[in-house]
């Protein structure tokens, strides 16, 4: 969650982009992320979902994840859904995890070095990470270039988890970890 991604909401939730901007500076934000992914008949990750985008601040390419904030009155399960949609596209076809407890919870800091790898010069975030299958086609939006489906093996390069923004490289080697795709 680096300034570097500036994804348009066409439903803004509660807060202008204004209000959001100063909200930032004040409280923690929290998002959901996905690690999506495609598995076998038994339920284990073959291929691992992963976005290039680029800045519109900068022109940076880098890889992520897909991410948004949890709006208002928003249940975390529709925030999940609906982040999805918005970077894969309404045919993915997530199956959403019975529950709501999540791989890991990641904590951004605006300030380098306040946590060991994630960073988010915009603002302190708080992100809920889940590892979601998805068995539809997968059309990236908003202001991600391309899907690139890696292999497990693949997706722990670290050229790859090094190129990840907002050390997002981290987040990924853990999903992978829970999930039983490395040991």
């Amino acid at each position: 969650m680096t300034s570097s991604v500036q994804t348009p909401d066409p439903n803004p939730g509660w807060l202008s982009e204004f209000a959001l901007a100063e909200t930032r500076t004040r409280v923690p934000i929290l998002y959901v992320e996905a690690v999506p992914v495609r598995v076998d008949t038994l339920g284990q990750i073959e291929h691992i979902g992963v976005l290039l985008r680029t800045s519109p601040a900068n022109g940076e390419i880098t890889r992520t994840l897909v991410s948004g904030r949890v709006l208002h009155n928003e249940p975390i399960r529709d925030a999940l859904q609906r982040n999805i949609e918005k970077d894969l596209g309404p045919s993915a076809f997530p199956r959403l995890p019975s529950t709501l407890v999540p791989v890991t919870v990641a904590e951004y800091f605006p300030f380098p070095g306040m946590s060991p790898a994630l960073h988010d010069s915009r603002q302190h975030a708080v992100a809920l990470v889940y590892v979601v299958p998805v068995t539809g086609e997968c059309n990236p939006r908003q202001d991600a270039l391309e899907l690139t489906w890696l292999t497990p093996e693949e997706a722990l390069a670290p050229s790859l988890l090094n190129d990840m923004e907002g050390g997002r490289g981290q987040l990924l080697k853990q999903a992978l970890a829970w999930s039983g795709a490395i040991v």
